[in-house]
């Protein structure tokens, strides 16, 4: 089917308030930080210029391979490893949002990967704590209200414990909106980290699990039917239980049927997916096809460096392929603020933010 063209207006739409629930710490850094931080610590970086530094890692992670694309953290990876650089980045990143119209982030990062030079884990979550008020507070000031919480990581290639679980316990009420399990898929399903998951569900906690993006449909079954996610991260494989008429009408397998009808909401990052192989062009994802059935779909930048884009720019893509308006930008900000890890209280505020702002 072919959509109508539409062009919004990027200024336009880029004030529109949004919402950010799929933005990795480590994958949206500037890149002049890094080579800052870089020379402070002694790390060779691949290009010295931050354009040419930006543009390598975008065609790096341009691979059509998770695991490529996941190589690409090893240059931001070596420069957070210090409480300062934490708060640097995490500050940075609020103020990113801000300039992107963003009015609720959450950014997900892994404490484990932060350890090399000394750091305990909750030394690391509270320097990620103190830039993300850094940068709130700043913003503020401006006149800009902002909230943006974090989500602490178990890499699922780790040895599976639960004291990253317990991390975000810990802060649950300074911070930390959940948990996450990040990495690559193919050979560690969500199901290793499942006393993670008893653990947060018997304290209420919140969780969300990558699944179906290297991995198929029973991926996302496990992570959903196993493990009790309340969000999944991408779920682009749900499209496998599903089969498509001429006409567009779709038959729905049991599966996918029960996602739409518990409205599990689907964090999707329509330019990553297509970098890392889970789809073959923006023209085919999935998104589009799931919004008009009523899925949950939300639209996410995943990692704003290595994709060399932001919330604002992933809208305006469905507004180019699939002829999106800003009324059905605003549905699917609507979806992404009823599905944040937050408070009724501050869930209804942001809906209305934004349905005022339509």
């Amino acid at each position: 089917m072919i959509w109508p063209i539409m062009s919004l207006d990027l200024e336009a739409l880029r004030a529109f308030p949004k919402v950010s629930l799929h933005d990795h710490l480590d994958g949206g850094l500037r890149p002049q930080t890094i080579i800052e931080l870089a020379a402070d610590v002694g790390h060779q970086v691949p290009a010295h210029s931050s354009d040419d530094l930006a543009r390598w890692f975008a065609e790096s992670a341009d691979s059509g391979s998770l695991a490529r694309y996941l190589e690409t953290f090893d240059q931001t990876l070596a420069v957070l490893q210090t409480a300062p650089n934490l708060r640097r980045v995490a500050r940075e990143f609020v103020e990113d949002l801000v300039a992107d119209g963003v009015i609720y982030g959450e950014t997900r990062w892994a404490p484990e990967q932060h350890l090399r030079a000394g750091l305990t884990a909750a030394e690391a979550v509270e320097a990620v704590r103190d830039g993300l008020a850094d940068g709130v507070a700043a913003a503020r000031t401006r006149g800009h209200e902002i909230e943006v919480r974090q989500l602490v990581t178990a890499m699922r290639q780790a040895e599976p414990t639960r004291d990253i679980a317990a991390l975000a316990l810990r802060y649950r009420h300074d911070s930390v909106a959940g948990f996450d399990i990040a990495g690559p898929e193919v050979g560690f399903p969500p199901s290793r980290f499942l006393e993670s998951f008893k653990l947060l569900r018997h304290q209420s906690a919140y969780y969300t699990i990558h699944a179906g993006e290297a991995e198929g449909c029973e991926s996302i079954w496990e992570a959903v039917q196993v493990c009790g996610a309340n969000r999944i991260g991408h779920g682009v494989a749900i499209i496998e239980d599903m089969e498509f008429d001429d006409d567009g009408s779709a038959r729905l397998g049991d599966f996918a049927a029960y996602l739409l009808n518990e409205q599990i909401p689907l964090e999707m990052c329509p330019t990553s997916n297509v970098q890392t192989g889970a789809v073959r062009s923006i023209a085919e994802h999935p998104i589009h096809s799931l919004d008009r059935l009523g899925f949950r779909v939300t639209v996410n930048p995943d990692n704003r460096l290595m994709s060399a884009t932001t919330v604002t720019r992933e809208f305006a893509l469905l507004a180019a392929t699939f002829g999106y308006t800003l009324s059905d930008i605003s549905r699917l900000t609507v979806n992404a603020a009823k599905s944040a890890f937050a408070p009724y209280g501050i869930r209804k505020a942001l809906v209305e933010r934004i349905t005022a702002a339509t």
